[in-house]
């Protein structure tokens, strides 16, 4: 193979499941004329910029599923060596495609006891498995960031919590199972983007903090990692001036950070994967289109994720590099892709998912993680008789699947408050018991996760003269986003919105 196709293998620029032919032909160009080694999913090109724009995803794309099974077969079929086909399925395919298993985040895998941990290797297993159905090698996941600043915009849900043996322990289980199902797994974001209040999408975060600081905390997951033979690692766009010489170089493109001492002194000997080159906190830095793809590689990476500049980056590399290190990392692909089975893959023909092992395991979990957040002695007990009792939903309609479990019957009045319709809270005046079921309409905390400020109090308020139970179908990083908690009865965190949550989430309530 010569020296051009050598480099191209390293390029996996993204294709969009939502795309234009337009935008198709494009991609079957570059794997065509430019034979690149892979492509890495997303949903659309909307969802992408997103971030950018520091919108709220608002996504409602239908046949997903069809065509991204489509389009793999379609670019598999005209590329002179297997495509690697990665996608960002951290908690499942339903991260970029509708109609497919969702399985929890991580923030509510990490609610588990240790003691669940073979459910968190199961997670990472069953993950695997969706993906091989539809042909996928490579999922970017799990995230081995430890979340310890609560403002961090752009980990949170994403981490398994910010305890770092938890987070070392459950990321490693994931991978593991990942693994055993026959996918490429891989540790983000190195050396750790937990403690960032900036998100590197928009901009880029600075870790200041001494080295000793570092191996202790962001760093001991994937030290561990390597340890255990993780043999993937994506690293992130944060600079880290100790690791740099003082410098705030973003990691990804540095050769201090990287090949000195990702490495260097902590021996990692496996694949090094960029974090996507289209992210702001990398991009705006070099004009000339290939320049990033040319810094990110010669700082170590091997495989160069989201370049926007193919054709460029591929002649600059080529033209730039020394051939022992382009054959360094070709043969790493190559060899990752012979382990993976590409050269022997047969066609994929979709048999659809077990969706009744799928809700049963999602519930087996449910167990395991929803949480009391906190509880004073005389928590609400319903009476059917006395009509004292309301049940509030907040954000999705009352005959949910919660309130379903709690009064089959219907017995007990319900009310619903929507998203921007003012809710007449007199209607509770003669009420003694509320249990408000909080449905939180996002797990980022943009625009505080979605929940309107003014609702948020007077939703407190109601616990100044009445006994108020808590029941929170969110992230409990959002909790923060409602005054005075501590007056409420009792707050327990479902975490998922999920129909077989909520179901887990009535049998608790019932004791």
């Amino acid at each position: 193979m010569d020296k051009l196709k050598k480099v191209a293998q390293l390029f996996s620029p993204a294709a969009f499941i939502h795309d234009t032919e337009e935008n198709i032909l494009q991609m079957e160009s570059l794997i065509r004329n430019h034979h690149i080694g892979g492509i890495t999913f997303f949903h659309s090109r909307y969802s992408a910029a997103a971030n950018f724009e520091k919108r709220q995803e608002k996504l409602a794309y239908e046949n997903t599923l069809e065509k991204l099974q489509s389009l793999i077969q379609r670019f598999q079929k005209i590329s002179e060596t297997p495509l690697l086909i990665s996608i960002d399925a951290e908690f499942g395919l339903a991260m970029r495609i509708e109609n497919a298993p969702q399985y929890p985040y991580a923030i509510t895998l990490g609610a588990m006891s240790e003691k669940e941990i073979d459910l968190v290797y199961e997670t990472g297993f069953r993950i695997g498995n969706d993906l091989n159905k539809l042909g996928i090698h490579l999922n970017f996941a799990p995230v081995a960031d430890i979340n310890t600043n609560p403002n961090n915009p752009v980990i949170g849900y994403r981490s398994f919590g910010k305890d770092r043996n938890k987070v070392s322990r459950f990321a490693l289980a994931m991978y593991k199972g990942m693994v055993k199902a026959g996918i490429g797994a891989c540790y983000k974001h190195f050396p750790g983007h937990g403690d960032t209040d900036v998100d590197s999408h928009l901009g880029l975060p600075v870790i200041n903090k001494v080295k000793e600081q570092l191996m202790k905390e962001e760093l001991y997951p994937f030290i561990e990692g390597i340890k255990e033979g993780v043999d993937m690692i994506m690293v992130g766009h944060l600079a880290v001036p100790a690791l740099c010489q003082g410098k705030n170089t973003p990691a990804s493109i540095s050769q201090e950070i990287i090949t000195g001492f990702l490495k260097g002194e902590l021996g990692f000997k496996g694949l090094v994967v960029s974090d996507a080159l289209n992210m702001k906190s990398v991009s705006i830095m070099f004009a000339e289109p290939g320049m990033l793809e040319w810094e990110a590689f010669s700082a170590g990476n091997d495989i160069l994720c989201f370049s926007e500049n193919v054709k460029e980056g591929i002649a600059l590399i080529a033209e730039k590099a020394r051939d022992v290190k382009i054959n360094e990392s070709f043969h790493k692909i190559m060899k990752l892709k012979e382990n993976l089975g590409l050269f022997d893959q047969q066609p994929i023909h979709f048999q659809g998912f077990d969706w009744n092992s799928h809700h049963a395991f999602n519930q087996q979990l449910a167990k395991q993680y929803i949480s009391v957040i906190s509880e004073k002695e005389s928590s609400i007990e319903i009476d059917l008789h006395n009509r004292k009792t309301a049940l509030i939903s907040v954000y999705i309609g009352k005959n949910n699947h919660f309130f379903q479990g709690i009064d089959p019957n219907n017995l007990i009045p319900k009310f619903e408050i929507s998203l921007g319709v003012d809710f007449d809270f007199h209607k509770l005046v003669d009420f003694e018991n509320i249990l408000i079921a909080l449905f939180v309409p996002s797990a980022k905390p943009i625009n505080h996760f979605g929940l309107e400020t003014d609702l948020m109090k007077k939703i407190a308020e109601l616990a100044e003269n009445k006994k108020v139970e808590l029941y929170h179908f969110g992230s409990p990083l959002s909790l923060s986003e409602i005054p005075n908690l501590d007056r409420m009865q009792k707050v327990v965190c479902a975490y998922q919105g999920f129909e077989d949550t909520q179901k887990e989430t009535a049998r608790y309530f019932l004791g």
